[in-house]
């Protein structure tokens, strides 16, 4: 990972305000979107925020694809029958026929954004649309994505308005690893994924140094303590690196934008949903000023010679003023290793930003400290 991506990632504690010039198209895991918006406002229909957030996107010029998931792999039931548990619910097999699936659907259409069906999981074909170049990027909190080949990832564009968005970059991650696709495949399944067990007691730091020497998981479990790491019986370690490398074998169809179906929003929302109308109207009035408003600039800036980006902090409110790298780079290393650390909820994150912390710490004495992002 280059300096300046970790600098960034470590930074992200004050703010990370990520950059997209018009026209970018982003891919959305939309399970995890919905239930972004059930976690966040349980009393209100999903749609609702999936109707505004969607407007909000089109109206700053990026484009949103919503994946909708397919049929799991077998090797991810235990851990969907654990989900659904936790939630209180009966575990399906099947997805894609239920009626939150259809209303996101049918929303979706109205709204005249294009979706798509994966055959399995959903991040598995995100993944693959941005190896294909059919997406600039996938917004999704699912860090498997990463495992999946997704070469930049974004995380924490939810429903809530002061959350930080964070930006991944794959190639530059492994190159700061110091580790191909295959080892860094290999990493997460021993740190834990959704298609089989983890070996016990295995932390980030033990299994990248690991991974580094060793560089397969067949090799790896030839150089640990057994009674300190048990492998899992029939561990199917094999299985889930094989849905992460082959990914799902299916063709992207034709991506097409249309213009928002008012009338039929109106009759979807406001009568079926008990939407008020006169705040739809309302914000549909506003989502088309916005819109010729921001075409006009664009123009301008086009007959001037220039570009222009529209910024994610326009409509995600950030809690704290951007800070410049020498706010954060002047601080202690106790400091900054734990402000990064507190950050992270998964082993994978805590990996990351160890190595990301570290790298900073060690060339300190050779930053410009007038730099900002």
């Amino acid at each position: 990972m280059s300096k300046g991506t970790f600098k960034l990632l470590c930074i992200h504690a004050a703010v990370v305000v990520l950059l997209y010039s018009t026209g970018k198209v982003i891919a959305l895991d939309t399970f995890i979107v919905v239930n972004q918006f059930r976690a966040a406002t349980p009393s209100l229909s999903p749609l609702t925020g999936l109707f505004f957030r969607t407007l909000t996107f089109l109206e700053h010029g990026i484009k949103p694809v919503f994946v909708f998931d397919g049929k799991p792999p077998g090797e991810k039931k235990a851990v969907l029958e654990k989900r659904a548990q936790t939630a209180g619910r009966n575990y399906s097999n099947q997805t894609g026929t239920g009626r939150s699936t259809k209303e996101c659907l049918q929303l979706l259409k109205y709204l005249g954004v294009p979706v798509i069906q994966a055959p399995g999981d959903a991040e598995a074909l995100c993944a693959q649309l941005v190896r294909e170049g059919t997406v600039h990027a996938v917004a999704s909190e699912d860090m498997d994505t990463l495992p999946f080949g997704a070469n930049i990832l974004i995380r924490q564009l939810n429903a809530k308005k002061d959350s930080e968005v964070i930006e991944y970059s794959l190639p530059k991650l492994l190159e700061k690893l110091q580790i191909g696709h295959k080892e860094f495949v290999d990493l997460c399944i021993l740190l834990g994924c959704d298609y089989c067990e983890k070996i016990p007691g295995l932390g980030p730091k033990r299994a990248l140094t690991l991974i580094q020497k060793h560089r397969t998981i067949e090799d790896v479990v030839l150089h640990i303590n057994k009674k300190t790491h048990p492998v899992p019986n029939m561990w199917k370690y094999r299985e889930a690196r094989k849905i992460f490398l082959d990914g799902p074998q299916s063709s992207a169809p034709e991506l097409i934008w249309t213009e928002p179906n008012e009338e039929a929003l109106v009759e979807f929302l406001c009568h079926t949903k008990r939407i008020k109308e006169e705040r739809l109207r309302n914000r549909m009035v506003k989502f088309r000023t916005m819109r010729e408003n921001k075409r006009e600039e664009r123009e301008k800036e086009k007959a001037e010679g220039g570009g222009t980006q529209t910024c994610i902090k326009d409509f995600f409110r950030v809690t704290r003023k951007r800070k410049r790298l020498s706010d954060v780079l002047g601080r202690s290393q106790t400091k900054l290793l734990s402000k990064v650390v507190l950050t992270c909820t998964t082993p994978q994150e805590k990996l990351i930003f160890r190595c990301v912390g570290n790298a900073l710490l060690r060339d300190r004495r050779h930053d410009d400290h007038s730099v900002s992002l």
